[in-house]
């Protein structure tokens, strides 16, 4: 199934707006659940829309208003997201810390109680168009899924790490779990019967497994820290440096009461510039580029890619023919249009 891409953002923000979203935020949410799925992220695209309208529709997520400023120091800022959209939330605080970070070299935006903010790669190019360095991170301490090296309990959700490095040629696009796989992919292939492509979770007795169903089986299984059985520790260690960057420093995590499915962030950007100049900045990039893509690749007929290629050039693809949908995504979105009286996008 394939769909035009500026067809599917008018679909997805026609919808959110029905649920009662300003048009400011429908769109900022449209475009980067899009955008999720445009870089081949399926589990934290458009497969997000229908959770999300759930959510808007419960009053989970808040449709109106404004961020609550913490603390606003000149490159430190907190904010309270009073459950808003999540992309909202996100690309408003990106605006914010660019303009800041291009005044004094560097700017951190933390968010605690925002909504979930969807795939983090979607965010890297507004920076990286503009020569900035980024990083975003986010945990979600209303849900546990994932446990300390050694430990069957629970601790962390799969808490991303990402980071959008500009080179004058593509950005290097980072976008990675602390843990061995995601909640949203764990759920999918258990929903479709179907096992992982390695042993990335483990039952409650402690035994790695491919199979998603140990999760929801008694006693529940959790998903592995990065590095798996062999070498978690390192996983776990990122998993705390998330924790840490997001509810440590915005005050509220793990900590306080659960209030539903949503995120706490870390924001940064970093201005080149105001260190040793962009142009220096690219130049050691690009030769760091130039190795990776020239080295010899282990498997024949494979280059080397870079983190993110794949992504950016299934992006240019789909803007060229055509965008596709992870079956499962539009059958979930029918019902959602039908209810709202929102058109459906034709194939293309």
């Amino acid at each position: 199934m394939k769909f035009k891409v500026d067809e599917l953002s008018q679909f997805a923000r026609s919808l959110l707006e029905a649920s009662g979203l300003d048009g400011e935020k429908s769109q900022a949410v449209a475009d980067t659940l899009v955008e999720g799925d445009l870089l081949g992220h399926t589990t934290h695209g458009l497969a997000l829309l229908a959770p999300y309208l759930a959510e808007l529709a419960s009053g989970k997520m808040t449709r109106a208003g404004l961020p609550e400023v913490v603390t606003d120091f000149p490159a430190a800022i907190t904010w309270d997201g009073k459950r808003l959209p999540g992309p909202w939330l996100v690309l408003r605080a990106m605006d914010l810390a660019i303009a800041r970070a291009k005044q004094q070299g560097t700017c951190t935006v933390v968010i605690k109680r925002s909504h979930h903010i969807a795939c983090l790669a979607a965010y890297h190019q507004r920076a990286t168009a503009k020569g900035m360095l980024m990083a975003l991170h986010c945990s979600d301490p209303n849900t546990r899924s994932v446990a300390p090296f050694g430990g069957l309990d629970p601790v962390f959700t799969p808490n991303p790490v990402s980071f959008g490095i500009p080179s004058s040629k593509q950005p290097i696009m980072v976008d990675v779990s602390t843990s061995a796989t995601t909640n949203g992919m764990t759920n999918r292939l258990f929903n479709e019967k179907k096992l992982l492509p390695a042993a990335w979770v483990m039952d409650g007795h402690g035994q790695a497994s491919a199979d998603p169903a140990v999760l929801f089986d008694e006693p529940k299984g959790t998903i592995l820290p990065l590095g798996g059985m062999d070498s978690g520790h390192k996983g776990y260690g990122l998993s705390l440096m998330v924790e840490a960057m997001t509810g440590g420093l915005a005050g509220h995590g793990r900590a306080d009461p659960a209030e539903g499915w949503g995120a706490t962030v870390f924001l940064q950007i970093i201005d080149p510039q105001a260190f040793a100049g962009l142009n220096a900045f690219e130049r050691q990039v690009d030769h760091l580029v130039e190795r990776c893509q020239n080295s010899k690749p282990a498997k024949q007929g494979e280059k080397v890619r870079l983190p993110g290629e794949r992504g950016l050039q299934h992006q240019a693809d789909s803007k060229l023919h055509g965008l596709p949908l992870y079956p499962s995504i539009m059958p979930a979105l029918v019902p959602w249009a039908e209810k709202l009286n929102v058109p459906v996008p034709q194939e293309v």
